[in-house]
Formats: structure tokens, sequence, C-alpha cells
């Protein structure tokens, strides 16, 4: 694990690196480590993973959920400086903004920066699709305080279930490394390795046992040093789609900004149900018949029970987020697809 994590501080340009169970116990660890406390706000998307907005919900804070660009569908910075004006004006100044680079292309990180330092919050990168991906030439996860990957089986490189928070602060690391550890104040390593390894630790904090596992480490060593190559297959067969189905009017595929570098853990297209012959979950019935695997982008997590019934949410108080969830459709893309996979995808959407 200890030389995943050096391994993976390097290509991501930080000077920290500590792997965790998954993406979802990273950004738990990295909510906490920043100072998120019960009751504090915690600005998330709408169009998101659950995971963004359950992690807040287990430091006992409260998500205040933001919309989305309807381009790159990242958090708009526009609706983020409106939600916390609205905390402000209720006498409440949220603590942090969690902005998540979704499907592989870095979020608007400049104006939520800037953001964040007017308003004397900490930002979180869920970097858990943008492992490789950069913004500016940084690298995902070095840009906020803290950055949190995943390693998942659907993301570009895995070790079977998995995380990383990644930093440049010693602080958060040292904090981080604690909580993993079940707040214990010296890791096993240090113990082992000092003149008193029979001593116990003290354990001063309440922490978890988040602790990634030798045998995925090494996993995650082998992976990271294929990452350029995935990834450049990725951009490879993403351009083919965008080329191949550009002139299919009614499919809208994604826009990326010249500042950042995809890395293409997915490609998800919007489809104009005003043009297209049937509405978007038609045409995801449509490829599944064909043997062609889709999804929605993700969630809509403000429409999802839990959170809906909890804080009274509607679909209309996030309109770009629903409509994303409802119009967006991933296509086939990973690396053991064939060029002949590739081409019956694209034959099937221009047959219909």
């Amino acid at each position: 694990v200890a030389a995943f994590e050096e391994a993976f501080a390097k290509r991501h340009g930080t000077k920290y690196a500590l792997a965790t169970t998954s993406c979802t116990t990273a950004l738990h660890l990295a909510l906490l480590a920043v100072g998120v406390q019960p009751g504090d706000r915690v600005i998330v998307p709408s169009y998101t993973w659950v995971a963004t907005a359950n992690a807040v919900e287990y430091c006992s804070g409260v998500p205040v959920f933001c919309d989305s660009n309807p381009e790159t569908y990242n958090l708009d910075p526009a609706s983020v400086r409106s939600k916390i004006r609205e905390c402000i004006a209720g006498g409440i100044y949220p603590k942090a903004i969690v902005a998540v680079h979704l499907f592989g292309l870095c979020a608007e990180m400049d104006a939520i920066l800037e953001i964040a330092n007017e308003y004397g919050m900490k930002v979180i990168e869920d970097a858990a699709c943008a492992v490789g991906a950069a913004y500016k030439d940084k690298p995902a996860g070095s840009i906020g305080d803290v950055g949190c990957f995943s390693f998942h089986p659907r993301k570009i490189i895995t070790t079977g279930e998995g995380g990383m928070c990644t930093t440049d602060k010693e602080d958060i690391a040292k904090l981080i490394n604690c909580l993993r550890n079940h707040g214990a104040s010296i890791s096993e390593e240090q113990r082992h390795n000092s003149n008193q390894p029979f001593l116990m630790p003290d354990f001063n904090l309440l922490g978890f046992n988040y602790r990634m596992t030798d045998l995925q480490g090494a996993v995650g060593r082998v992976q990271l040093g294929r990452l350029d190559q995935l990834i450049a297959e990725r951009r490879q067969w993403a351009e083919y789609y965008r080329r191949e189905l550009a002139d299919i009017d009614w499919l809208i595929t994604p826009v990326i900004p010249q500042k950042c570098q995809h890395s293409w853990q997915a490609i998800v297209c919007r489809v104009d149900e005003e043009k297209a012959p049937v509405k978007c979950i038609e045409i995801m019935d449509y490829l599944h018949r064909k043997g062609i695997s889709t999804r929605p982008g993700t969630h809509a997590v403000h429409l999802l029970g839990y959170y809906s019934q909890k804080y009274g949410l509607r679909a209309e108080d996030y309109p770009v987020a629903y409509e994303l969830y409802a119009t967006t459709m991933a296509l086939p893309l990973h690396n053991r697809m064939k060029s002949d996979d590739y081409q019956r995808v694209v034959a099937a959407l221009k047959e219909l």
C-alpha cells in the first residue's frame, strides 16, 4: 500500500496520498479532516452519484444541493454562489464545497476556488471518476484541499474496491491517516519500526477501519503503471464516437473545455427529446434489446427517496440536474472493447 500511495501521489502531483477502502470512505475522511461537524452545511451537486451526499450525512452534516452546467454536467458556480448566499442570509456559513469531476472531466475549479476563498470554505475534489484527468495541466486531486479517488471496477484503474485521498497539507494528511486506522495515535508501521514495538498506541479520536489491504495495493501499483495507456485508448474511442455520431442531430456528445484533459471514465451523451424519435429511456431499452448496455449518466440525488423525503425536495428545485438524469445516456466505453464493438454501437444509433 505504501508503494502504491507513493506512486499515486507522484502521478497526481501531491505530497501525500492515503489509500482507503473506497472513494466513499475517502470522502468521509476528507470531510472530517477539513473540519465538517454535525450541522455544518456542505455544498454538493445534485447531479452526482449518491455517495457524494451520503458522505456529508455520515458526518451529521447537511448537504446543500446545487444545480449543474447543462453543457459539462459539472457543478454550476453560479448555483454554488446563490446557495451560499441563501445559507448566509439564514445566519449559516457553509463549511466546504465538494466539486465532483463527473465522468473524468474536471469541474470549473478556478471559479469554485474563487468562491471558496471569498467565503473561507474548504474545497474537496470528488475525483472518483477522474484518475489521470487534469485542469489547466494540474492533475485532478491536486487543486483543492483534498482529492478523493475511486478504484471501483467501473473506474479506469481498479483494485476491486478501494479509494485514495490526496493532499498537499501535512495536517490533513496526518488526520486522515489517524482516522482511517481506528484513530490510533501512531500507525502500525510506526509502532513496529520503533524501539518499543510492543507498546500499544493511544486512541484519542474515534476513528474507522478504512485501510486498504496490501493485496489491493499490489494490484493498484500495476494498474497505475498502465494508466496513461488506458486513458489513451479511451480517448481514441471517445473521439471516434464524437466523430461518427456528429450527424445525429438529436444526440449531443460531450463538450470538453480547452483547459481540461478528460480521462474518459465514461462517455455520457444527452438526448434532445424534442428532436429524437423516442425518449431517452426508450432509446436505452432499444439498445438493451440489441445487447448493448447503457445507463443514465448518474443520479439527480435530490429525487432519491432518502433526500427528497428528508429535505422536502422536488424535481423542479434543480431543473438542470433533473433534465440531465432524464435525458443522458452513457455509451459503452472500456478497455476490453474492440473496434467491431464500437462500430456496432454507432450502427445501432444510426439505424434508430
